[in-house]
């Protein structure tokens, strides 16, 4: 029988830059623990974690996959996500639910900007990581550079437990720190075998320096090493680890492993790191709550025996079993035909099946409990970032937090036929993700999909067209404005109408103004005397006409409204003249408020050889950016600029031509500011 206990599990991500070799060190994990019999390559397309068709054609990771493998008892949820900015949802509602990360780096290029998005975003969930330096066998390769890479560009405190035997072509195992020896894989058995052999005499003084940084950085954090390497006692293996592990879990210490996946070097030890130094579920501080009744923050400890209480934190429609929703089980335990409540959206649903998730693959639970992720089917109105638990117990987890969409499209069904259908794939998509949006142009009459990035839409409508056998005209790219208002307004707005011979009456006084950017809307109601069906329709009218917009129809941002008086009559006040006088007087107020269009501003971080630089960043200027740092290191430099995204289209083109080919780019959203007339 498999140990089950909490201490034997772990929820762990795999998360870095694009190609730094994630799903290929995957690939290896479930080969070594019997997971998988065959390793996919994801150079063939034939990953087993990119299981999309788009994913194999691409070659990158574009959906989160699941699956669990088990390894000296230890059971391992894994999560494989993807290292493409437009896809940074993905990563961060993985994050929002995992107890710890395999963070990945490439030996060659050390800290890449999309390292250091994912970074930001576990450093938010305050998820303990340890440190992977992949591809050692690459040319200029360099272990140590990119430890110290780790220290100032993450700001964190690395510690190498491992170092590289050989380096790029001659690099054929490590030694272990910790052990005190060296660990060679065998070729012949794709690196099944491991071969351990004493540190050789000439590598001896190398091994010791190393050994005595690391017990001098844990003996700074931990007292009990101090005390016993100041008192002459031999510190055991199983000791550092015990004190390494306690670092960890503090978020005090990133511990490095060292390897090459793709020559299958270093990845069994790794899955040991795992083991031995991320944290089970109920070693990380409990998650956090808001209990709807008592409007007061509560914890929620890990406890399978304790009251059902799960986090949705992913949507993903199968043609044949409907919703498949991805849920972390923070307390209590649910069966199949469970019944369950929505708590933010206060519906009752039932829980039909459960399965636990093997990439695109499933295999039935007979329950899900506490600590562990799986993937319940029979949720029909359940969202990305819904609380499912029961009604005695009212508890709302931590919301995630999503980028806004910065580009969009128009697409249209070719025939009249396919317009509902479009209309239903879309709302499938939007539900899976969180970051694309849609909406009715009301001038134009055109559907309008929002994304994150170019990449993002493209793959989004090649599924549409291509899975969903949907035939549309897709527009060309265009960038995602917002609306805000730049001066605060009172106004009293009257609404009188009779509908059936009935009189719907409402009158009520509002304040509009600005509010500091990226703060969001915020609606506060001063007035406790009407009834609260009546409150709840004013909210609806002016929340819904924060998506309308003031002139030109994109969402408003930043704007505060107050509400300070309402006229209620028991004769003619009804909830359909609220909604209304609501809206009507929003739009009234901005319109007086000096309305503006804002425009969104990108982060973007380049990376070109040295030769190449001074053309890049002209381009970046001639765009209306704006260089903020240049960081210069062998043989590339990194510059870091703000940009409008608008005159980002057709950038990667630019750069390419410019630089042979050998300068890259991400970008990624930064903020909304006043358009200028460029």
């Amino acid at each position: 029988m498999l140990n089950t206990t909490l201490k034997s599990k772990r929820n762990i991500g795999i998360m870095a830059h694009i190609d730094a070799g994630k799903t290929t060190t995957t690939e290896r994990i479930l080969y070594y623990t019997g997971k998988s019999h065959k390793m996919g390559e994801v150079d063939d397309g034939e990953a087993i974690m990119d299981w999309m068709e788009q994913e194999q054609e691409r070659g990158i990771t574009i959906q989160s996959a699941a699956t669990t493998i088990y390894w000296r008892d230890f059971q391992i949820n894994i999560i494989d996500t993807p290292g493409h900015v437009d896809f940074t949802a993905e990563v961060e509602r993985s994050l929002r639910v995992l107890d710890g990360a395999v963070a990945i780096f490439d030996a060659v290029r050390g800290v890449e900007p999309q390292t250091e998005t994912v970074w930001r975003q576990a450093e938010r969930y305050k998820v303990p990581c340890i440190g992977y330096v992949n591809k050692m066998d690459r040319v200029g390769a360099d272990f140590f550079q990119v430890l110290e890479d780790i220290r100032t560009k993450l700001g964190v405190t690395t510690v190498a437990i491992q170092l590289p035997l050989g380096k790029e072509s001659a690099f054929e195992g490590v030694i272990d720190l910790v052990e005190m020896r060296e660990i060679r894989w065998d070729a012949a058995t794709e690196g099944e075998q491991l071969f351990y052999a004493p540190i050789a005499p000439e590598r001896k003084s190398i091994a010791r320096e190393w050994r005595e940084k690391l017990i001098d950085i844990l003996s700074g954090i931990s007292d009990a090493v101090t005390e016993r390497y100041l008192a002459g006692e031999e510190l055991a293996p199983e000791f550092l680890r015990q004190e390494l592990r306690k670092a960890v879990l503090n978020r005090s210490l990133l511990p490095i492993f060292a390897g090459a996946s793709r020559r299958n070097i270093g990845v069994q030890p790794l899955i040991d790191g795992v083991v031995d130094y991320l944290p089970a579920p109920d070693e990380t501080t409990p998650a956090q709550g808001h209990h709807l009744k008592k409007d007061e923050e509560v914890a929620v400890p890990c406890d399978p025996t304790g009251t059902p209480l799960g986090l949705v934190f992913k949507i993903q429609n199968d043609r044949e079993a409907g919703s498949l929703c991805y849920v972390r089980m923070y307390s209590g335990s649910i069966k199949p035909g469970t019944a369950l409540f929505n708590v933010r959206k206060k519906k009752r649903e039932r829980a039909n099946r459960i399965l636990r998730m093997h990439s695109n693959k499933s295999e039935p639970l007979e329950s899900l409990s506490a600590g562990d992720i799986g993937v319940i089917i029979g949720l029909k109105l359940a969202q990305t970032g819904d609380t499912i638990g029961s009604e005695g117990w009212p508890v709302v987890l931590e919301k995630m937090q999503f980028p806004e969409p910065v580009i969009s499209v128009s697409i249209e069904p070719k025939t009249l036929s396919e317009q509902e259908k479009l209309k239903d794939i879309l709302a499938l998509l939007s539900r899976e993700d969180p970051t694309f949006t849609t909406r009715d142009n009301e001038e134009t009459g055109q559907l309008i999909i929002s994304g994150m990035g170019e990449l993002h839409l493209d793959v989004l409508v090649t599924r549409i067209l291509k899975e969903y056998n949907v035939s549309a005209k897709v527009g060309t790219p265009q960038v995602t404005y917002r609306e805000s208002v730049s001066t605060a307004v009172e106004r009293r707005e009257h609404f009188s109408r009779v509908i059936a011979g009935k009189e719907n009456a409402a009158d009520l006084v509002m304040r509009v103004a600005p509010l500091d950017r990226g703060q969001g809307n915020k609606y506060t109601c001063t007035i406790k005397g009407p009834p609260q069906a009546i409150l709840d329709a004013v909210e609806r009218g002016i929340t819904a006409s924060f998506a309308s917009g003031i002139v030109l129809g994109y969402p408003c941002i930043d704007v505060g409204v107050t509400v300070t008086d309402i006229g209620y009559s028991e004769l003619t006040g009804t909830e359909f003249a609220f909604e209304a006088c609501a809206s009507m007087g929003f739009d009234e107020a901005c319109c007086a408020a000096g309305p503006i269009l804002l425009e969104p501003i990108m982060a973007v971080d380049l990376i070109s050889p040295k030769e190449f630089v001074g053309d890049a960043i002209s381009l970046v200027t001639q765009r209306g950016g704006q260089v903020l740092s240049m960081d210069s290191k062998v043989p590339l430099d990194q510059v870091k600029a703000l940009a409008p995204m608008a005159k980002m289209f057709g950038f990667m083109t630019a750069l390419r031509s410019v630089s042979q080919g050998r300068a890259t780019f991400t970008m990624e959203f930064s903020h909304f500011e006043k358009k200028q007339d460029r």
